[in-house]
């Protein structure tokens, strides 16, 4: 393990160079942290408590789906813990429930709120609830973690695509790069965020309806810096001395000029990552994203332009974005100056 854990000395001084550029060094530890915590949103943020104890038998529900007739009732349709029926069904059996920190879920509708909706921050929802009534520190939380995910899933397959594409045209040149080149000229050009709303409007929107929809139009940003790597590296003595010895194009492309090429990618990886989460939000705001009811930033945004009396929507939903987008661009930066040949380790 030690061994394949080991890293070169070239690797040793990029690893040292990002760790002293502290601004995009503590940017990856914050960012890390909360994308760590909102994958644990269930156990933060949820309507079902953690840990229940009934009867003198233990339940979890956070885990499990339970009937109230568990608890006693006489329906058999999933427990509601919030309810005060369900409450008093679970105190009469001397039982007693360990709540999550919010003890909301992102579509959780609290009925009980004292004035209209959306209600301004209390000790019950701390940043307040949106038009009908749902948490929004709750919605915040799964929908970072939604936003993320997806960027993440979006920026890697986008980027194999790209580096595919980008790595065909630089290596073999000529005639396929030409013609790979127009072509990607072309597809670039497209109003790519008209396209989408048009194909979400006849399409039932769904993450992996979106998915490979915003893959389709994506893939093109990596292409000119890969394409510009395997032109510059595809003449180097090693890779004409792999070519004498035989070695396929497949390989030479793979083992040869590849690593040459992903130090440029890895830099543009970050932004590629934002650039993914700005086109969600924008297709979530304008109502063309994710389904209705989802834990959305740019839904959210949306609800804070159509009740500017209520400002804790929008500017919950804007700090949010910045802070989350403000980091992953320090964290590029510093990745970018941790590969730049020109610096050491200080």
């Amino acid at each position: 393990m030690a061994a394949v854990l080991k890293l070169s000395p070239l690797n040793l001084r990029r690893l040292a160079n990002f760790k002293a550029n502290r601004r995009g060094f503590l940017s990856l530890k914050i960012i890390g942290v909360l994308f760590i915590l909102s994958l644990c949103a269930e156990f933060i943020a949820n309507d079902s408590p953690l840990l229940l104890r009934y009867d003198g038998a233990f339940y979890f529900p956070v885990f499990v789906t339970y009937p109230e007739s568990t608890f006693g009732s006489e329906f058999g349709t999933e427990a509601e813990y919030l309810e005060p029926e369900v409450q008093a069904l679970i105190e009469a059996g001397g039982g007693w429930a360990l709540w999550p920190p919010i003890p909301f879920s992102y579509d959780t509708i609290d009925l009980a709120t004292e004035g209209t909706v959306p209600e301004a921050p209390s000790a019950r929802h701390w940043l307040g609830t949106d038009d009908i009534g749902r948490d929004v520190l709750a919605r915040l939380i799964y929908g970072f973690r939604l936003s993320m995910l997806f960027g993440l899933a979006l920026t890697l397959f986008s980027s194999l695509v790209g580096i595919a594409v980008g790595a065909t045209q630089g290596y073999f040149g000529g005639l396929v790069d030409l013609i790979g080149q127009r072509l990607v000229e072309v597809w670039s050009g497209l109003p790519v965020l008209f396209l989408l709303i048009i194909v979400s409007s006849l399409v039932q929107p769904s993450p992996l309806v979106l998915l490979p929809l915003l893959i389709a139009f994506g893939w093109t940003a990596l292409v000119p810096v890969v394409r510009a790597e395997f032109l510059r590296t595809r003449n180097f003595d090693h890779v004409r001395a792999a070519r004498a010895l035989g070695q396929t194009d497949l390989v030479i492309m793979a083992r040869h000029v590849l690593p040459n090429a992903m130090v440029a990618t890895l830099t543009f990886l970050p932004f590629v990552l934002n650039g993914s989460i700005i086109t969600l939000t924008t297709l979530d705001f304008l109502g063309f994203g994710l389904p209705l009811g989802s834990p959305s930033l740019g839904e959210l945004l949306a609800q804070g332009k159509a009740n500017i009396q209520a400002p804790w929507l929008g500017l919950s939903a804007f700090f949010t974005l910045a802070i989350m987008l403000t980091l992953l661009i320090f964290v590029g930066e510093g990745i970018r100056d941790a590969l730049d040949p020109r610096r050491s380790a200080t």
